[in-house]
């Protein structure tokens, strides 16, 4: 690859912004660790006289460090997530409650109002005015039961 052998440390260098510019743009922390692999094999190549070929295989061992330390760094310690509140999950918040029936049930759908929003239900035939008690999400339709 003549290009690589011209540029020298320098592509590697650019390879590393460009890496690290992505992060803006992906989502998640990964792109960064790439770049900071490609940044220090740059300075591998710039102060030694290697070829391109042994300047991919240091990048793709900085690149296993650098992912491995970042991974470390990154993960949180001693704190699993709360699945039991359902912190920003707003149906299963909803599990156990009771609300009136705006409408009749027919074909075992119908839609309930929970605060400003509209849901969609499933549950037996109910006639408009009766009261279901949530019991369980699938997805974003809740499964009632007379209450």
């Amino acid at each position: 690859m003549p290009f690589l052998d011209t540029l020298g440390a320098w592509s590697w260098v650019i390879l590393g912004l460009i890496l690290i510019g992505g992060e803006l743009l992906a989502p998640g922390v990964f792109l960064i660790w790439l770049g900071l692999a490609a940044l220090l094999t740059g300075a591998v190549v710039g102060l030694s006289d290697i070829g391109w070929q042994t300047a991919a295989l240091v990048f793709a061992g900085f690149s296993l460090v650098c992912v491995l330390v970042g991974h470390l760094l990154t993960r949180r310690k001693g704190e699993e997530p709360d699945v039991t509140t359902g912190l920003n999950d707003r149906g299963r918040q909803l599990i156990g409650k009771v609300y009136k029936l705006d409408a009749t049930m027919t074909g075992g759908e119908g839609r309930i109002r929970v605060g400003d929003s509209s849901w969609r239900i499933t549950g037996p035939e109910l006639l408009a005015g009766s009261e279901v008690r949530v019991v369980r999400v699938d997805g974003a339709t809740l499964i009632v039961e007379k209450a």
